[in-house]
């Protein structure tokens, strides 16, 4: 199976060595987004919603990219350096998934990069052109 890295500017470069997302297949594997600014490359200013809404949007310019939308993720898998932001992430997510949302599995962790207070990773399923 052919791996491609999928890129773009309309999402925050790689801050690291690795691909904003991998295709392989019919499957993209999406690395995980962070709230950062893509034009800057900084944090946004902001509270866990303005950075949800961030990551969603990073994301959703990875997917674009590979040729996908929001409706084609399976599974995401998000990260919070505050759980108590979990009610507050709810409701940012559920604005931008449509139904059905995808599988999804939510952590407190110990800290992101860059100081977000949360990450989003997703993987998808391209249909065939």
């Amino acid at each position: 199976m052919t791996r491609r890295s999928i890129t773009t500017p309309a999402a925050p470069a790689a801050v690291g060595p690795y691909s904003q997302a991998i295709a392989a297949g019919e499957l993209v594997f999406c690395s995980g987004q962070i709230a950062l600014d893509p034009t800057t490359g900084e944090l946004v200013d902001g509270d866990i919603e303005a950075q949800a809404d961030r990551v969603l949007r990073n994301l959703t310019a990875v997917l674009d990219a590979a040729g996908c939308t929001l409706a084609d993720i399976v599974k995401t898998t998000v990260f919070l350096a505050d759980i108590a932001d979990f009610p507050t992430i709810n409701a940012v997510y559920a604005r931008f998934m449509p139904d059905p949302p995808p599988a999804r599995s939510t952590f407190a962790v110990a800290a992101l990069p860059k100081g977000a207070r949360i990450e989003i990773e997703a993987i998808a399923v391209r249909h065939p052109e």
